[in-house]
């Protein structure tokens, strides 16, 4: 917080600092979290959403492209890709022979990480389904054969 403050003087835009500080101080971080996830979901349907974030103090009001968040996500996007062709060298088995992928979870709701396995796989073997809760049920499953171990 002292670094933050001790900017303040020197920034070229001082406001912007401040009202970081005071989203820390306030401790709304997930507010934050939560407009950010409303402009994610938005994007996974439109080219183009508004993002937004109002507490009082600091407004929040910016168009945000698909492209733009594509942009910000490339090196997570890498990292996915990367670990699907590494996956796909290392089972021997060739993406052809693939009858169905399966996606679940948040992202599978991102048109780049569909893509990803649309260009591997073709469009026609995807398939999705429980995606917000099927993680969780996994972990409990994992979690109850340890209790029966």
């Amino acid at each position: 917080m002292n670094m933050l403050s001790s900017t303040i003087a020197t920034a070229l835009e001082p406001g912007k600092i401040e009202a970081l500080i005071h989203l820390i101080k306030e401790d709304l971080g997930y507010e934050l979290h939560r407009s950010v996830q409303r402009v994610k979901v938005a994007l996974s349907a439109e080219s183009e959403a508004i993002f937004r974030f109002s507490d009082g103090v600091v407004e929040i009001e910016r168009a945000v492209t698909r492209r733009e968040f594509e942009d910000w996500i490339a090196e997570e996007l890498a990292q996915i890709e990367e670990c699907v062709d590494g996956l796909v060298a290392r089972s021997g088995v060739a993406p052809a022979d693939v009858d169905r992928v399966f996606l679940t979870g948040g992202s599978s709701f991102v048109p780049a990480v569909r893509s990803i396995f649309e260009r591997r796989f073709g469009t026609e073997k995807i398939r999705a389904g429980n995606e917000f809760t099927s993680v969780a049920r996994g972990l409990g499953w994992s979690a109850l054969e340890r209790v029966r171990l």
